[in-house]
């Protein structure tokens, strides 16, 4: 990890001075769903999406905290409230329309960003207010139009375009599956701001008391290197509530706890990473904790070893419950009088690892394309989000994950006798106040298997020795005023 002070405007030197290839996102679309609706024709298609607005909040003068519209900023590159694109397929002519100045608002915030100002920074053929969509929109006459729906569209334009078709979204999703060298670039970034954030919270247990205290470190380096957002609503617990797939409390003590789960990625121009990590509180795993930590790290590592295209996730996801069933064994919470392909023919491992092992990464954090069926009637599968083969390009998380829930237990064991009975629950009682683990790392697919973009150690020896050196330190040895 960096010693130097972090810059929140540094750029990665890889994609300093390019734009952001918009035009290729368009023109990926383009090809898309021409091929997949063959009676288009390019000389009369055309796409126009507007972008998310700022929302005011309720019964004050206050608004939410703005998020573009991810198929408007894969398509533009453009963070502006309420800006519109047009894409003309038969010229391949890209129109940023900026929002039209409000003469008041810049009273309070300044100029917006200039029509030249914007030509340079953005991958577009054309910069103009939006005074001029109408025109331009007019002038398409016998075009279809295709945009993702009517929410931020103004009234005169509503009726000429086709909202929510899904042949359109196809083509979108299946443009942004596959991540080019500026988006590999970009997550790049922000996973490296994602790595020192972890180490920060990893390093810093005398001044984390409460868990919000371990979200607000996260947030603070995240924040110190540039990322404004953070992907999702981080998962900070620590002891039983580790169990929790997605905690959102945030606000317990961690004292008299043995075990801590951060789950928290950092988001950087709106690209987002997913990473969790786990520790011991006081610097050395106990041995049930030390025990379901490496059987998840084994399940991790046998998964990773198989990542590359052509590889199925859902076999991969299969490969991860075979191997916790067998450290299960070995530990004796699965009676040794069952075999391990007993095991997962009853779905037992469904009750300690109930979701996927892992999902798409992006622009969102579950991103879009995996093909994840939710009606599925099989426990092992009806929560894996990725249903397809891996190809060059994907960005996955790799996360396995086993926990000891009580609801977990009541709903996927205890209602089951075939499942309940292969359990010594007498050994079971002796992990339940480890709560849980998962370990979670971010996956380039490669042209012959992968790159682990996720840096921060996930080795159990090396986490005691950063967990152990923070402790030894006081709390006047960091940033904190109170």
């Amino acid at each position: 990890m960096s010693k130097k002070l972090a810059d929140v405007k540094e750029i990665p030197a890889s994609i300093l001075g390019k734009k952001y290839p918009a035009k290729e996102h368009n023109l990926r679309v383009k090809n898309l769903l021409l091929k997949t609706n063959t009676e288009l024709s390019s000389d009369t298609t055309a796409l126009f999406i507007t972008g998310e607005r700022i929302e005011p909040l309720k019964y004050c003068d206050e608004h939410k905290k703005f998020r573009q519209n991810r198929y408007f900023y894969y398509l533009s590159g453009v963070n502006i409230p309420r800006a519109s694109i047009l894409y003309d397929f038969k010229t391949e002519n890209l129109t940023l329309f900026l929002p039209n100045i409000d003469w008041d608002d810049v009273i309070w915030s300044g100029m917006p960003q200039s029509i030249e100002n914007a030509q340079k920074e953005y991958n577009v053929d054309e910069v103009v207010y939006s005074d001029k969509i109408i025109d331009k929109i007019n002038n398409l006459k016998g075009y279809k139009i295709f945009t993702t729906d009517l929410d931020e569209v103004i009234e005169p334009i509503k009726n000429q375009l086709i909202p929510s078709n899904k042949d359109f979204f196809y083509a979108m999703d299946e443009s942004r599956l596959i991540k080019d060298w500026y988006e590999i670039e970009i997550l790049r970034k922000a996973a490296e701001i994602t790595d020192n954030s972890h180490l920060g919270v990893m390093s810093a247990l005398p001044i984390e008391l409460n868990e919000l205290q371990i979200e607000a470190e996260f947030a603070y380096h995240a924040k110190r290197q540039g990322a404004h957002s953070m992907g999702y609503d981080p998962v900070c617990c620590a002891g039983p509530a580790c169990g929790t797939l997605h905690y959102v409390d945030n606000t317990k003590k961690i004292e008299n706890k043995a075990s801590i789960l951060i789950d928290a990625g950092a988001e950087w121009r709106n690209y987002t990473t997913d990473v969790t990590r786990c520790f011991p509180t006081s610097g050395k795993f106990t041995k049930e904790h030390r025990e379901i930590y490496e059987t998840v790290l084994d399940m991790q590592s046998q998964a990773m070893e198989k990542i590359k295209p052509g590889a199925s996730w859902e076999d991969l996801h299969v490969l991860a419950h075979k191997v916790l069933i067998k450290h299960f064994l070995e530990l004796g919470i699965f009676k040794k009088e069952y075999s391990e392909e007993e095991l997962y023919k009853r779905k037992v491992s469904c009750g300690f690892y109930p979701h996927g092992l892992g999902h798409l990464l992006g622009l969102d954090v579950h991103d879009v394309a995996g093909n994840a069926n939710y009606e599925d009637p099989d426990p092992i599968f009806v929560f894996l989000r990725l249903r397809r083969k891996l190809q060059e390009g994907m960005v996955v998380t790799n996360e396995p994950g086993c926990y000891f829930n009580e609801y977990l237990l009541k709903e996927f064991i205890e209602k089951h006798p075939e499942r309940k009975e292969a359990i010594d629950y007498d050994v079971l009682k002796k992990y339940m106040y480890v709560g849980g683990v998962r370990i979670e790392d971010n996956i380039l697919v490669t042209k012959d298997g992968y790159e682990n973009l996720t840096k921060i150690t996930s080795d159990p020896d090396e986490i005691e020795k950063i967990v152990s050196n923070g402790l030894k330190k006081s709390r006047s040895d960091f940033h904190v005023i109170v």
